[in-house]
């Protein structure tokens, strides 16, 4: 069987070494620029940082440079791409073709390359184009059901890697340009407004409103837990956590979930995680869980009441006093807890000030007055914020060590980790230990002192007749100096991949346009020489908007309200009162929503 990957984002150093911490056995970061998350960028000193910590641990560090980029940043990017190899890089995640063109003519090192979800990797054609031109891996659209991804793993060989948990766009990655045309901001220049967590009307052609300011874009989160088997079976081979604007605590719990699902088959890093708590997925930011896309359905993908955090299901609303309600739970609920209530038509949230306990349940009182109509028996309730379980991931000591075997000789120490890297360092000692049980206490006391390093002390053996007499200061001495030599062995002995030789191969479409997000020069040679030619530019460099395609999305607001033989014309209506046609492909089964 392949070795699994589990990979997590980080938006910073503390984020990364938290989910290296926590069992990723790869992390994606963005540099300074060209990522995809504008607000989740690195400098290449913290790049390098996080580099030497994950490479002790076998863990890979992938750098995103997803976005589509204009003449002179691809020139930038090209000197970035330098850089990002020379500090032992393990690939960069791309979109944007130009950087194909930069590799045949050998103006980047041969770093390896990922094919970005932004590339729209949704067909078994696309797939295999990719494989052709020799990136190493491609990571799926969201929206591939299970028969599809077993479809081409059966057809490529190329690395699969698919996302497993967090926020999911509603429209196709790479093809949503809803943000630019609203308030020019790309998201694919990474800096998306999120215009589908807006409120939106749906209406028919002649004005009759389906339904008014609800939430018609905003999907649930992804929660492919239950399903990893299936995934590992279907040929995936890395699983992928979405959330690089997610914080540590959302890190440390969600990456630590699904380390142990994982925990059972072989990885690709090495170590040990130490665990002090036990991780839960409701207790994390989330806007209620679905799996639809997996298995080609539909029905329960949207929220249209919030798009907000809605938490853990703690239980239903049994009465109402004056000051309060009371809910039967049997959750330990605490004063500043968020609690969140929603139904059909509406939500609210409010803190709590304090709690009684009452039979079958709790008496809450709230931080503010609650509007009566949320308030009726048996009314769904949830957590989304649970401050005792926030304080103990801020205060987890969940950490990854390397199990390592110490040697003591006369005048040497060694020491060898379980992949056999071995570091041997003498030392001077002027006479033996008059008491050698104390003496030998003393260095098993030392030389098992290792929670400031990346090594756990697995077993401490002696080679020698007498011990020679140290100090413990001079004993600690020598641990901390053979371990830092260890680190040093190891990062110097890692190796990363070199990037194969790309290839033209015959692109699956003979001509392109704006979707292909063609924004530079070198992108539209690449995508000729493989038999494409581009007839219009990226959406980004567009004046004339009208009618072009703002969204592709699985998620079909016809079915959702109306049924999939209803054949009205229907209309988007945002919040300043700009109506965008709406097409449905059933055939298909896609929405697409135009400017207008």
């Amino acid at each position: 069987m392949e070795k699994l990957e589990l990979l997590a984002p980080a938006k910073d150093y503390n984020c990364a070494i938290s989910a290296i911490n926590s069992g990723a056995d790869a992390i994606y970061v963005g540099a300074f620029d060209f990522g995809a998350r504008k607000n989740a960028s690195n400098s290449l000193e913290t790049i390098e940082k996080i580099i030497n910590y994950a490479h002790i641990f076998n863990v890979k560090v992938y750098v995103t440079l997803n976005t589509i980029l204009n003449d002179d940043e691809l020139n930038e990017c090209k000197n970035l791409i330098k850089k990002l190899y020379e500090i032992k890089t393990d690939a960069i995640i791309i979109q944007d073709f130009g950087i194909l063109t930069l590799a045949l003519e050998n103006e980047i090192p041969p770093i390896t390359l990922h094919a970005s979800t932004q590339c729209n990797n949704k067909t078994l054609e696309k797939i295999k184009f990719l494989e052709e031109t020799g990136f190493k891996r491609a990571i799926l659209a969201r929206e591939l059901p299970l028969n599809k991804i077993e479809e081409i793993r059966k057809n490529t060989n190329i690395e699969l890697e698919h996302f497993i948990h967090g926020a999911l766009c509603v429209c196709y990655s790479g093809q949503c340009y809803m943000s630019e045309y609203i308030g020019k901001r790309s998201a694919n220049k990474g800096n998306c407004a999120q215009a589908c967590r807006k409120k939106y009307s749906l209406l028919t052609k002649n004005g009759k409103y389906i339904t008014k300011n609800k939430y018609l874009l905003s999907l649930k989160d992804n929660n492919l837990s239950n399903h990893i088997d299936k995934l590992i079976k279907a040929g995936v081979t890395s699983f992928k956590i979405e959330g690089r604007l997610k914080d540590e605590n959302y890190i440390k719990n969600v990456v630590l979930y699904y380390n142990n699902l994982l925990e059972k088959y072989p990885r690709t890093s090495h170590g040990k995680i130490i665990k002090d708590f036990t991780p839960n997925l409701a207790k994390s930011f989330n806007r209620g869980f679905c799996d639809d896309y997996l298995f080609n359905k539909k029905d329960n993908i949207y929220n249209f009441i919030t798009p907000k955090s809605i938490g853990e299901f703690i239980g239903t609303i049994s009465g109402v006093f004056e000051n309060g309600i009371t809910v039967k739970t049997d959750k330990e609920i605490s004063p500043q807890d968020g609690l969140f209530i929603i139904t059909d038509n509406d939500s609210n949230g409010f803190l709590v000030n304090k709690t009684e306990k009452i039979k079958n349940g709790i008496k809450i009182f709230p931080n503010k007055k609650l509007d009566k109509s949320f308030l009726k028996p048996e009314t769904k309730i949830y957590r989304n914020l649970d401050v005792k379980f926030n304080k103990l991931l801020e205060n987890s000591k969940t950490v990854r060590k390397i199990e390592v075997d110490f040697t003591i000789y006369e005048s040497k120490i060694e020491v060898k980790d379980i992949n056999n890297n071995k570091i041997k360092l003498e030392f001077n000692f002027k006479e033996f230990a008059n008491n050698q049980e104390k003496m030998k206490e003393n260095f098993i006391k030392s030389l098992t002192k290792t929670s400031e390093s990346p090594y756990l002390t697995r077993k401490i053996e002696f080679n020698t007749e007498k011990l020679p007499f140290l100090p413990i200061s001079e004993i600690n001495e020598l641990r901390r100096e053979i371990l830092n030599q260890l680190s040093e062995k190891i990062l110097k002995n890692y190796k990363t991949k070199k990037q194969k030789p790309l290839n033209i191969s015959q692109f699956p479409q003979e001509q392109g346009d704006y979707k292909l997000n063609v924004h530079n020069r070198k992108a539209e040679e690449f995508y000729e020489l493989s038999g494409c030619k581009i007839i219009e530019k990226s959406f980004e460099s567009q004046d004339n908007r009208k009618n072009k395609e703002l969204m592709i999305t699985k998620h079909c607001l016809k079915r959702a309200f109306l049924g999939c033989n209803n054949n009205e014309e229907l209309y988007l209506e945002d919040e300043k009162n700009v109506k965008y046609p709406l097409v449905f492909d059933c055939k298909n089964c896609e929405m697409k929503i135009l400017a207008p």
